[in-house]
């Protein structure tokens, strides 16, 4: 089909946008809250540059490789389209000289914003890309516009982070804490089950701290007073009848409360712990809460209320001044935690942050050895942990349905950052599935990483 040039189209007819989504789950739901906002202004999304009046990009500026794609994607907008509004983390961030870094690479940029910034963004449009008002189509399904598939969303219930870690400018791009309305969360979850969503994915820089920010004060869900506290949404989640995953928990003694969730089969047993290191120096001097021997033990109290639970956890490597004795110290400890689910990440200096002014570089190539040997022990790990689960039958929500059978995910994986499960064609009319059907697989092979069974 040849592609739709705007100069070919009617007066009347409803500007189009082009989006370009980087980043993380937080910046996801951020692009999702923009592309809401357009479709509620009848704006229509456009499928490719050309067809596009206008092309917003929503960046990443974490770490130098998500920088540097963040910047090459603006630059292909400009070069396909020419009109082009960039929002997003990369959009805060300032180079060395104290210049905004994406005016000073691209300046034919439209427009510049921060994240969460959709009221920024919306204003930017409107002054490039006036819309011809029609009440037929200012129109949004309630669950607004989503870019994940339609029996999964997440659900973002804070942004920002008090925190001061040393390798971090989340806080420096995103601010502190700030903590959703119960009342608004619940809201939106109940659209999304609704829209026909099995599963909601928490998310927020730190959800253990949710409602701190506020001094946990009541709101309303349906009319009831609830307090504004992780524990007390969870719950409030839990009776939704989906599957409710928890990411970015921070390993507060209150976690502990909702355990007894996840045992009951009310709530996922996984929960996404970002533990980072386990010797106390290296947390230390990442400024980071707890320390490796806490989190041991914290650890085994979850297993022991909820045998089920499935750990998923990332680190860094290399991080300045780690010794050979202190990763040893931290392979150890991934021994003795035996985590189910792990990233590792060798220490990047990201322009910013406090650990760049710390003695002690690292050389890349130790970095990468240690990166290399991490894995390697995850990997035994991984393998021995997801072997036991061979001869188990798992629910399993699946995600697509191809010629070779079904791709999906059971309790123990996250979209996209975890393993799947392989399902294997239906043999049987009433066996047959499709994506988003929640379905028992007996599980009959396990790798370091993956399963694969039949319905």
């Amino acid at each position: 089909m040849a592609q739709e040039n705007p100069a070919d189209r009617t007066d009347n007819a409803a500007p189009r946008v082009g989006f370009v989504s980087l980043g993380c789950p937080k910046a996801l739901v951020d692009s999702e809250q923009i592309l809401t906002q357009l479709r509620a202004e009848g704006y229509e999304t456009a499928p490719d540059y050309k067809s596009a009046d206008l092309v917003i990009v929503n960046t990443c500026g974490f770490i130098d490789a998500a920088v540097q794609e963040s910047l090459d994607a603006i630059g292909e907008a400009i070069d396909a389209n020419g009109k082009v509004i960039v929002t997003g983390c990369l959009g805060g961030k300032k180079d060395a000289g104290g210049n905004e870094m994406v005016a000073r690479v691209h300046p034919k940029v439209l427009a510049v914003t921060g994240p969460h910034a959709t009221q920024e963004v919306m204003n930017a449009v409107h002054l490039h890309l006036p819309k011809p008002h029609d009440p037929l189509i200012d129109l949004v399904p309630p669950q607004g516009v989503r870019l994940t598939p339609r029996h999964y969303a997440y659900l973002k219930i804070s942004e920002g982070c008090n925190h001061r870690c040393s390798f971090c400018i989340i806080p420096s791009l995103r601010g502190d804490l700030v903590s959703r309305d119960i009342g608004d969360v619940m809201r939106e979850a109940e659209a999304l089950k609704t829209a026909g969503v099995k599963e909601l994915l928490v998310i927020s820089q730190d959800t253990s701290a949710y409602g701190v920010d506020l001094k946990f004060r009541q709101g309303f869900v349906n009319g009831r007073p609830v307090r504004t506290r992780m524990t007390e949404l969870v719950q409030e989640l839990a009776t939704l009848d989906l599957w409710v995953r928890l990411h970015y928990v921070y390993p507060y003694p209150h976690v502990d409360e909702v355990i007894p969730l996840m045992a009951e089969g009310k709530l996922l047993p996984y929960l996404d712990v970002p533990l980072q290191h386990a010797h106390p120096d290296v947390l230390k001097r990442m400024k980071r809460p707890a320390s490796g021997e806490s989190n041991l033990d914290r650890i085994r109290a979850w297993r022991a209320m909820a045998p089920d639970i499935t750990l998923r956890s990332t680190f860094i490597v290399g991080f300045p001044g780690e010794t050979e004795a202190q990763f040893d110290y931290l392979l150890d400890f991934l021994r003795e935690a035996e985590l189910d689910r792990v990233g590792c990440f060798t220490y990047s200096a990201v322009d910013g942050a406090a650990a760049n002014l710390l003695d002690g570089a690292v050389p890349e190539e130790v970095k990468q050895d240690r990166l290399r040997r991490f894995m390697e022990v995850q990997a035994a790990i991984s393998s021995r942990r997801l072997k036991r689960k061979v001869g188990r039958t798992l629910k399993v929500l699946i995600d697509q349905v191809n010629q070779d059978g079904g791709v999906g995910r059971s309790f123990a994986d996250a979209p996209e950052i975890d393993g799947v499960v392989y399902v294997a064609p239906a043999e049987k009319p009433w066996k047959r599935y499709k994506a988003g059907d929640i379905v028992s697989v007996k599980i009959e092979g396990a790798d370091d990483h993956d399963l694969w069974g039949s319905i």
